[in-house]
């Protein structure tokens, strides 16, 4: 008996009808023709980001230690002592920043080229909240260096919940384990960061799949209609090159700008200086410019109107010319003020 056999008769699955099924959904599975174009290939982008950031963060947890004596420590020893460790830390540094920036980027071409229409609003909605968990991502896991900037900056962070309508002090009082940010945060963080968040994403990125799979990839205008290629070997070799490409340029990054270390935690001592990460600036920005409460209901309406926005565009126009002209003007008046914010807290 070979071992073709013995595997069968240990495991009776019809594998004729298996690899058939395999090759009709992942190698002949039909991808439209817009997508030998780079721009629209940046949905890969993220998952192959996040794979990375899964991997590393593995190696990672094998040497942090989540207690505020031990956290910078750990980081430190991750850093200096442990073999290829700073690269290790390098990638999972960068690869959270582009993994935003990416999601960012494929947001941004989703809604100009209106690919959130009926009957996929609801993959729209999905792919916002799987852009709030990698932001959530992204700031526990700053959080978990422990070092001053990091420390008060999730100090600063966490006082804005505060401000939530309703259930801004429970909501405060759940995230920190307490009123202040003690041993209890930095645990709450930890877990989230490397147990709810990443079952979260997964879950809801697999329901991504699942949607964009049984609606299919919307085509955009001024590509012809109807027209395919085979996911392999085209498409497959573009993800493969993408991953080999991100690799490289993470890489690069480590090693010109390694990741830091500052100065341990000290929660007596408030430093001059305090700002999140990037991705927060437009946000962060704009709630110093207004009232905070003033802040927070309009970023909130804001995030609503976001995230609904596939079924409130029919409602502004029965004419899709109309629409189309309203969500260009509300998508480039989205990116100016954004970018507008971003750079301007940069240089502040």
């Amino acid at each position: 008996m070979n071992f073709k056999d013995w595997f069968k008769e240990r495991f009776p699955i019809d594998y004729d009808k298996f690899v058939e099924i395999n090759e009709r959904i992942f190698i002949k599975e039909p991808i439209p023709v817009h997508m030998k174009k780079w721009w629209y290939c940046m949905g890969a982008t993220p998952l192959i980001l996040f794979a990375l950031q899964g991997l590393t963060g593995i190696f990672l947890a094998f040497y942090f230690v989540p207690s505020p004596e031990m956290a910078f420590e750990s980081v430190r020893h991750i850093t200096q002592d442990v073999r290829f460790g700073f690269w290790i830390r390098g990638l999972h540094r960068w690869g959270a920043n582009l993994m935003i920036l990416s999601l960012l980027l494929h947001i941004t071409r989703v809604f100009f080229t209106r690919a959130y229409q009926r009957p996929r609003e609801f993959n729209w909605i999905i792919g916002v909240v799987l852009f709030g968990l990698s932001l959530t991502f992204s700031f526990t896991g700053y959080s978990l260096t422990y070092n001053q900037l990091s420390y008060w900056a999730a100090t600063v962070g966490t006082n804005l919940i505060k401000s939530v309508p309703l259930i801004g002090h429970e909501l405060l009082y759940l995230l920190r384990g307490g009123e202040e940010v003690t041993a209890n945060t930095l645990t709450r963080f930890y877990m989230l960061h490397v147990w709810f968040l990443p079952l979260f994403l997964v879950f809801f990125l697999i329901l991504h799949i699942i949607v964009l799979r049984l609606h299919g990839v919307s085509e955009p205008e001024g590509f012809p209609k109807g027209k395919y290629f085979p996911f392999y070997p085209h498409h497959f070799y573009k993800i493969i090159i993408a991953t080999l490409f991100l690799l490289a340029l993470m890489s690069s990054l480590t090693i010109i700008l390694p990741p830091g270390l500052g100065t341990p935690a000290d929660p007596t001592v408030t430093p001059f200086h305090i700002k999140p990460e990037w991705y927060f600036y437009p946000t962060y920005r704009f709630l110093q410019l207004v009232p905070l409460k003033v802040g927070i209901y309009v970023t909130g309406a804001f995030l609503i109107a976001f995230t609904f926005w596939p079924f409130i565009e029919p409602l502004l126009s029965k004419k899709n010319e109309v629409r189309r002209k309203i969500s260009w003007g509300v998508g480039a008046l989205t990116l100016i003020i954004t970018l507008g914010l971003t750079i301007w807290e940069s240089l502040v």
